[in-house]
């Protein structure tokens, strides 16, 4: 059974922005895209973990803000030639809300 999470509203997180929210003990970066899509990531990039809420924002991807290392919001993986990845948590929105599964949370393989 997957718990959702409401986390909050879509117009909280600015356009090629995030947010950091926090439950059960992890920083989770909420991204979102031009096109307003929300993707949700453990604030924390794989290489150095960086903050990757302060990465910069650009398609479905952000570069961390320290080594410029990529990835992937839809999946936290790296993109090539980058290598690792970071947890990436389900995410719904549901008239304007933001809902996080947080026992749904995965590392890629």
């Amino acid at each position: 059974m997957v718990d959702w999470i409401e986390i909050g509203s879509v117009n909280e997180i600015p356009s090629l922005g995030s947010r950091v929210v926090h439950a059960n003990g992890e920083e989770v970066a909420l991204f979102r895209t031009a096109n307003d899509e929300i993707f949700a990531v453990r604030d924390r990039c794989p290489h150095k973990e960086g903050p990757l809420s302060q990465g910069i924002v650009h398609g479905k991807r952000v570069t961390c803000p320290m080594h410029n290392l990529v990835l992937d919001l839809s999946d936290g993986k790296a993109v090539h030639p980058d290598e690792g990845c970071a947890m990436v948590y389900p995410v719904k929105v549901e008239e304007g809300r933001i809902w996080i599964a947080w026992q749904s949370a995965a590392i890629p393989e």
